[in-house]
């Protein structure tokens, strides 16, 4: 019979325990885990803050209970697994109930702990009103303040997806919101042109985003303590009320009720470190393609692993759900005797921000120039569905690819409909290998309700496609305000859409229409650098205007991405 050891009872550990009753029972699993719950949705966390999910019991899918009940996995809440003895074969666990320590043999241990927030040490930052987000039970502490200290005001600190969600909660509980972020965007993910669109919506909901500014210090001010008694009871209650006041590295400072610190979290690896398991590079535990660790009879999952990045093949960190469940899925197979192997992780993510959806799949422009990989790129905006239809959104779509292969290396989409079908979609394309000309291919669905003859998807394909064949040469929104006296800026948009939409200074206004009557106002002795709303009126004047010996370039993405990229 084996033994099974499971550190960690969420989203791998849980994927993992319920995964080897169904391919064993006779088995013996016993799963630990430090805190209260078990299996417990971290993701709807914040939804539950803000009031869209109202059931707190909805966030519990399993208890240790249930999960006897249906997989016969003893589940020990509120026991710590201290240390690990290899040579053994046992881990030393802490009941933190009543302090009493004893051992647990394993045949097979699997460790899927997590990551913890980062919290650096801010002078002031440890005081009643500043929290983290992890679990339910800083949940429920983030709920106790609210009730008790009845904020005005919210600080978060982050742009990543929690402190994104939060500040959310926060907005939609009537709460006037600041979100401060270190960097010059928030959603490290996407490239900060396609963080405009983010930057936008959350201004647009009066919430004060302040960027490339830092937390320095947080003094905690406990203004008054009323005590209290509850009818029938001798007990007295404190009532918690207080208030911060927050310096910023610029030197401002900004008062605020309560604080939220969510600037990342770190892999939870030292019961690792301390057992002797190789860690990588950014201090999560090392596996190999069957998640095993540097020890063959201990296995890891989750937020606590360094694993094989898709596009580039090195390790990496991306703490996401949806690789934590298949990793403990497969952790669970290869411990019971199969051979199953993680294929890679692309870091496919989501978030709402508001009416908006900003989502990625791959790498991103930052971290291709880091890693010296070759890449083009395009944008696309066009409809969510036949725009003639009621209810049609604008989705934003940027698309990496390699211009020697075709290969998808990434994706980032930004807009209020249809944004998670299309990089879901292109996460697919990109898993199966698919190149740009391919892409062309895809049949998508269409109705008028539910997409376009030419989906998105194509429209970013055509665009990419007319690159690498020559029939379009592209200039991007980060190249047209350093442009050289060889070159002119050509608008082909309406007169109106300059007056309503905005434009770039010292261009020339041809609209598209006209462009064949007019092109003698243009010299052929200079490049002309064409620009449309989007790009698409702006493919058509480059070819019109390279047909007629013109030098030509036209601004992929449009004034709107442009437009965006300053946001």
């Amino acid at each position: 019979m084996t033994k099974i050891v499971i550190v960690g009872g969420v989203a791998g550990g849980a994927s993992a325990a319920a995964r080897a009753r169904r391919l064993s029972e006779d088995a013996k699993i016993v799963m630990f885990e430090r805190g209260p719950f078990v299996s417990f949705a971290n993701c709807g966390l914040p939804y539950h803050v803000g009031g869209d999910i109202q059931d707190r019991s909805k966030l519990l899918l399993q208890t240790p209970d249930s999960f006897l009940a249906r997989f016969n996995v003893d589940v020990r809440v509120m026991n710590e697994v201290t240390s690990i003895n290899r040579s053994d074969k046992t881990v030393t666990v802490k009941n933190l109930v009543d302090g009493s320590q004893y051992t647990e043999s394993y045949d097979f241990l699997l460790l899927s702990p997590g990551a913890a927030p980062f919290v650096p040490p801010i002078n002031g930052i440890a005081n009643p009103l500043t929290h983290t987000l992890r679990n339910i039970p800083d949940m429920d502490r983030i709920l106790q303040t609210i009730q008790m200290n009845k904020p005005e005001h919210a600080t978060v600190v982050g742009g990543g997806f929690i402190g994104l969600e939060m500040m959310e909660a926060f907005h939609q509980l009537g709460i006037k919101t600041t979100l401060i972020e270190m960097a010059d965007q928030v959603m490290t993910p996407v490239d900060k042109e396609m963080a405009g669109f983010a930057h936008a919506e959350i201004r647009a909901h009066d919430v004060d985003l302040r960027l490339g500014v830092a937390l320095e210090s947080v003094h905690y001010t406990n203004n008054v303590q009323v005590a209290s008694k509850d009818a029938g009871e001798a007990t007295e209650h404190q009532h918690l009320q207080g208030s911060l006041q927050l310096t910023l590295n610029n030197g401002e400072q900004l008062n605020t009720d309560i604080l939220i610190m969510s600037i990342g979290v770190r892999p939870e690896s030292s019961l690792a470190k301390e057992a002797g398991l190789q860690l990588g590079a950014f201090g999560g535990i090392y596996t190999n393609d069957a998640m095993q660790t540097s020890d063959p009879a201990i296995y890891a999952v989750g937020d606590a692993v360094e694993d094989k990045d898709f596009v580039t093949g090195k390790p990496g960190f991306v703490p996401l759900a949806g690789p934590a469940n298949r990793q403990g899925r497969m952790a669970a197979d290869n411990m019971l005797g199969r051979s199953e192997t993680y294929q890679g992780t692309q870091g496919t993510a989501i978030v709402k921000i508001f009416d908006l959806a900003v989502a990625s799949v791959g790498k991103n422009e930052k971290v291709l120039k880091r890693e010296g990989i070759r890449y083009e790129k395009v944008y696309v905006h066009t409809a969510s569905h036949a725009s003639y239809y009621p209810g049609s959104e604008i989705v934003s779509l940027k698309l990496l690819f390699s211009p020697e292969t075709g290969k998808i290396l990434g994706a980032q989409a930004a807009g209020k409909d249809g944004v998670d079908k299309r990089i879901d979609v292109l996460a697919v394309a990109q898993r199966a290998g698919m190149t740009i000309e391919q892409l062309q291919h895809l049949e998508l669905t269409y109705a008028p309700p539910y997409g376009s003859a030419k989906d998105v998807i194509n429209q970013a394909a055509f665009v990419a496609n007319n690159i690498l064949k020559g029939d379009s040469t592209p200039i991007h929104f980060d190249e047209v305000d350093n442009l050289t006296s060889d070159q002119i800026l050509l608008d082909v948009r309406n007169p109106g859409e300059l007056e309503n939409v905005g434009f770039i200074a010292g261009a020339i206004n041809i609209p598209v229409d006209q462009l064949r009557q007019r092109m003698d106002e243009l010299p052929k002795d200079k490049e002309i650098i064409i620009y449309c709303q989007v790009g698409l009126r702006g493919n058509v004047a480059y070819r019109q205007l390279v047909n007629s010996g013109f030098k030509a370039r036209n601004l992929i993405g449009g004034y709107r991405t442009y437009k965006f990229a300053s946001i």
